[in-house]
């Protein structure tokens, strides 16, 4: 296994997590705000398909 594919692509996720926040702070503190209203199950439900989608998308970078 290369390594640096494993640190592009942490720093990959560190730019797209920061871009909201970086461009438009007021947004994200909505953003937050919304997420803090959703029960524990929905929060799950939300973390799981983020994670479906993001297999997908490396099964089809692959």
């Amino acid at each position: 296994m290369d390594w640096s594919y494993l640190f592009a692509a942490l720093g990959l996720v560190l730019v797209l997590e920061g871009l909201l926040p970086f461009a438009s702070p007021s947004a994200f503190k909505q953003l937050q705000a919304q997420l803090h209203d959703l029960t524990e199950q929905q929060l799950r439900l939300f973390g799981g398909g983020c994670v479906a989608l993001g297999l997908v998308v490396l099964y089809l970078a692959k």
